[in-house]
């Protein structure tokens, strides 16, 4: 299955959650779409409950089931907690980082920065978005688009960054300071539950 491209907020109704990380997409109308969707119960059951947790995730990092499945096994064959390992794995791509410095206000644009070959990474232009950032990396911008309209736009529109990034002003970089805590992470992700969906 390719990666989905379709409308962000109607994903985000039928899954009750928001991939966009705002809240904006349920704000207007927190139930699912539809004709009938303020009236419809929906009975789910364990399998579709793990498979809703995978999804969630799956659309709010925009990744291929493909892609996803990869990560799930690098994470596996890591030292810790397998799922607070996928959460931390894809937090380290290229994509997301662009996006949590503040290069882009959503992923789906921090990605095409990435392929558009925008970025650099200690230096070196990168156009792969799940490339994997180690901590201690500095994701950059190329010179001749540090005044590009749409990303200062982006910065300015900024308001909190997560505290494993650091950005300098001067110089427009941020830097991969160090892999996320779990407790810095998606508190409705229930990663558990992403386990036992692949584990069943």
């Amino acid at each position: 299955m390719s990666r989905y491209t379709g409308p962000r907020y109607k994903v985000s109704r039928r899954l009750g959650f928001s991939t966009l990380e705002n809240g904006k997409e349920l704000a207007k109308k927190p139930y699912i779409p539809g004709q009938h969707g303020q009236d419809r119960r929906r009975k789910i059951s364990g399998y579709g409950i793990q498979l809703q947790e995978k999804q969630k995730v799956r659309f709010m990092y925009g990744l291929s089931e493909k892609q996803f499945k990869k990560f799930f096994t690098m994470a596996g064959k890591m030292k810790g907690v397998h799922g607070e390992n996928l959460l931390k794995l894809l937090e380290s791509r290229l994509d997301n980082l662009v996006y949590r410095i503040g290069f882009s206000t959503s992923r789906k644009g921090a990605r095409q920065l990435v392929n558009h070959g925008h970025i650099t990474v200690n230096g070196h232009k990168v156009d792969i978005p799940s490339y994997i950032v180690k901590p201690g990396d500095v994701i950059g911008l190329k010179e001749k688009d540090k005044e590009m309209k749409i990303i200062k736009e982006s910065l300015e529109a900024l308001h909190n960054r997560v505290e494993f990034v650091t950005y300098d002003e001067n110089k427009m970089e941020g830097t991969y300071v160090r892999m996320p805590e779990r407790s810095e992470l998606n508190a409705d992700i229930d990663e558990a539950l992403i386990i036992e969906y692949y584990n069943r």
